[in-house]
C-alpha cells in the first residue's frame, strides 16, 4: 500500500534526523501519493540548477495558500533539490526531472534520472571535507524519503515539513 502525504505519520522514519544517516536510511519504497499544486521540470545539465532555483523561487509561495511561505521551508526545498538534481545529474542519467508537490503535511521532492539499476547511495566511513555527504544532507532535511523504480527511472524523494 502507498502512503498518502496526509498520513504524515504513516510516512515517519524511525531515525532521529540529528543521529548518523546511513543506507538503510534511504529504503526502496514507493513515492507517496500526492494531490495539490506541483512544480515540474526536466534538465539536462548542471548550469540548468540555477533556472530549477529560480523557478521553484517563484512557484512556492504562489503556490501557498495563504501567498507565503517560511524562508526555512524555501531554503530546505532548495538545498535538497540542488542536492537530489546534482546527484541524478552526476551519478544517474539524462534528463533528470525535478518535481516538488505541495500538499497539506509536506512538501514531496522527487527526483528521478535515467538509471534505474542503482539506488541512492549515502558515503560512508569518508572525511566530509571530501564531498558527498548530499543524501545526509537531504535525509537530515526531511521526515520521510526513499527511492523506487518505475519504468525505466529511478525516482528518488524526500518528505519535507512544511511548518
Amino acid at each position: 500500500m502507498v502512503a498518502s502525504v496526509d498520513d504524515r505519520a504513516s510516512l515517519t522514519d524511525d531515525a532521529d534526523r540529528n543521529e548518523p544517516m546511513f543506507q538503510g536510511n534511504w529504503l526502496k519504497r514507493p513515492c507517496p501519493v500526492t494531490v495539490g499544486p506541483r512544480y515540474e521540470t526536466e534538465i539536462t545539465a548542471a548550469h540548468q540548477l540555477r533556472e530549477v532555483r529560480a523557478g521553484l523561487r517563484s512557484w512556492l509561495p504562489s503556490a501557498a495558500s495563504d501567498g507565503g511561505m517560511s524562508t526555512t521551508v524555501l531554503d530546505g526545498l532548495l538545498l535538497a533539490m540542488d542536492e537530489l538534481a546534482a546527484n541524478g545529474l552526476r551519478h544517474g542519467g539524462v534528463p533528470v526531472r525535478v518535481r516538488a508537490v505541495l500538499a497539506a503535511q509536506c512538501l514531496l521532492l522527487e527526483v528521478s534520472d535515467a538509471d534505474p539499476h542503482n539506488g541512492p547511495e549515502p558515503a560512508t566511513g569518508r572525511d566530509p571535507a571530501l564531498g558527498g555527504m548530499g543524501l545526509h544532507v537531504v535525509a537530515h532535511l526531511s521526515f520521510a524519503r526513499g527511492w523506487e523504480v518505475r519504468g525505466d527511472r529511478k525516482h528518488v524523494w524526500a518528505c519535507l515539513p512544511v511548518d
